[in-house]
C-alpha cells in the first residue's frame, strides 16, 4: 500500500504535470466534460480563456470550437509547458493579468476549489468578461467532500498525493454569482451512478456505496 502525501497545490500540480494528458483521462473527467459540452457557449469568432487550464484540455476544445483567440492561464509552469491549444499565461487565478472586458468566454474545469476566496474569484472572472460574456465552470461537488471523498493522484513513482481543496456550498456559489452582478443560467449536478456510471476497476462497489451522491457541479453564468 502506498502512503498518501499532503502537498501544496502548486507542488501537487507540478508533480502531476508529466503524466497529466490534455484530455479527459478518467471516468469522472469524461462525465464532467460531457456535461460541460452540453452547456457549451457559442465561442465561434470569440476571444476565450481557459482558466486554471492545467495542460490545456479546454483550451484545445475552445480552439476546436472556432474561438478567434484562446488564452490558457495556470499557475503551474510545468502544466503550461504542455499546453498546445492556446497562448499559455502563467498567473494566479485570483489576480489575472488581463484588462477588464478582455474575454467573451471563460471556461474553468475542476478548479474553483483552489480559489482562496469564492466571491473574489467570481468578481475577478466578471472583471475580465465583457458585457454578455459567459462563464462556464465545473468543480467537485461539496457534498462529495462532506462524504469524505478527496482529490488525489499518483505520480510516476506510484506515490499517492492528496490535493488541498476548498469546498464552497452550492447556495454560496449561486449567491456569489449574484453578488458579482452576473446572471445565473445553469446549475447542473452530476450524480454517482446516474450521470457518472462508466465502468472502472472497483466501480461496482463504488457505485453501490455512493449511488446518487452529487460528485461534480456545473455552473454557467452570463455578465
Amino acid at each position: 500500500m502506498t502512503a498518501n502525501h499532503l502537498v501544496s497545490t502548486l507542488e501537487a500540480y507540478d508533480r502531476w504535470a508529466a503524466s497529466y494528458p490534455p484530455e479527459a483521462h478518467n471516468p469522472l473527467m469524461r462525465a464532467e466534460q460531457k456535461a460541460m459540452l452540453a452547456h457549451w457557449p457559442d465561442v465561434a469568432g470569440r476571444r476565450a480563456l481557459d482558466l486554471a487550464c492545467g495542460t490545456g484540455r479546454y483550451a484545445k476544445l475552445l480552439a476546436q470550437s472556432g474561438a478567434r483567440e484562446v488564452f490558457a492561464a495556470d499557475f503551474s509552469a510545468a502544466m503550461l509547458r504542455q499546453v498546445s491549444g492556446g497562448i499559455p499565461v502563467r498567473s494566479n487565478m485570483m489576480r489575472l493579468p488581463f484588462v477588464g472586458d478582455a474575454f467573451d468566454v471563460v471556461i474553468s474545469g475542476l478548479a474553483l476549489g483552489h480559489a482562496t476566496d469564492l466571491l473574489d474569484w467570481i468578481k475577478e472572472v466578471g472583471r475580465v468578461l465583457g458585457k454578455g460574456g459567459v462563464l462556464l465552470y465545473s468543480d467537485f461537488h461539496p457534498e462529495a467532500a462532506r462524504a469524505g471523498l478527496t482529490r488525489s493522484f499518483k505520480d510516476e513513482s506510484n506515490r499517492s498525493f492528496t490535493l488541498p481543496h476548498c469546498y464552497y456550498g452550492v447556495d454560496d456559489q449561486c449567491g456569489a454569482i449574484t453578488a458579482a452582478k452576473l446572471t445565473l443560467e445553469v446549475v447542473h449536478e452530476l450524480r454517482v451512478g446516474v450521470d457518472c456510471r462508466e465502468a472502472f476497476a472497483g466501480s461496482e462497489a463504488f457505485y453501490r456505496q455512493w449511488h446518487g451522491l452529487p460528485l461534480v457541479l456545473i455552473v454557467r453564468a452570463r455578465k
